[in-house]
């Protein structure tokens, strides 16, 4: 793969902490990126917004609101990842689908590949800037639109399972699975209309454990020890 885009959760950045960051853990994520980039990938990060907000979870704020407040905490994760990144050597940019003054610039596809074109990695903040979306269906709607030719899904669970391995634990992990099943079976590796969109568009999706050794580089090579989802 030439280019990727990266979702990492907000969770599992917090390592140990469950909240705000864990400057190992994101360190650890900045070596393993530097590998990539060294490499000749390009790489996009987007990042979720959980381990600063919740707001869903609170039945006294608007959703709309919530979710805007969702996207700022998405921003602000991406700022002080890039930043984590910057200090291991690598240049980086973000770009969000509205305007943050001095502090991101605006996307573009165009934009996007200017960067790429000059090995930095990219990070796509605030979501899609509308509310009701979630930062899975950011994740492939900006795989989609730069051409990615896949999505490395870093999470706390070590890929796909045929139910939740936290509640059962004889729980099956799959090596691969079809995006259609997914779906079907309501397996939740992204929400619904990130899957269609997926599905739609053809964008692979591979899962795995963040806290696993060199798994981001391992998710491009034959060592993948995660589900792949297949389109």
């Amino acid at each position: 793969m030439k280019r990727v885009l990266l979702k990492l959760s907000g969770e599992a950045l917090a390592g140990k902490n469950k909240t705000g960051f864990d400057d190992e853990t994101v360190l650890m994520v900045a070596g393993q990126v530097k590998q990539l980039v060294d490499q000749g990938i390009q790489v996009g990060v987007v990042i979720g917004g959980g381990n600063f907000w919740r707001g869903r979870t609170s039945e006294n704020i608007d959703r709309t609101k919530a979710d805007q407040i969702g996207m700022l905490a998405t921003i602000m994760n991406c700022i002080y990842v890039s930043e984590m990144f910057r200090s291991v050597g690598m240049m980086t940019n973000i770009l969000t689908p509205f305007e943050c003054g001095s502090f991101t610039k605006l996307f573009s596809k165009d934009r996007a590949n200017k960067y790429f074109a000059r090995n930095m990695v990219v990070f796509f903040a605030g979501g899609t800037g509308h509310p009701y979306f979630s930062t899975d269906t950011a994740t492939v709607l900006r795989a989609v639109e730069i051409e990615a030719d896949g999505i490395l899904l870093a999470k706390s669970i070590d890929g796909v399972y045929d139910s939740d391995p936290k509640q059962n634990p004889e729980a099956v992990r799959f090596d691969e699975i079809p995006i259609q099943e997914v779906i079907s079976r309501k397996l939740e590796v992204v929400d619904l209309a990130a899957s269609i969109l997926c599905m739609e568009n053809h964008m692979p999706m591979y899962v795995f454990a963040l806290n696993e050794e060199n798994s981001i580089v391992k998710a491009l090579t034959g060592e993948f020890k995660g589900t792949k989802v297949t389109v």
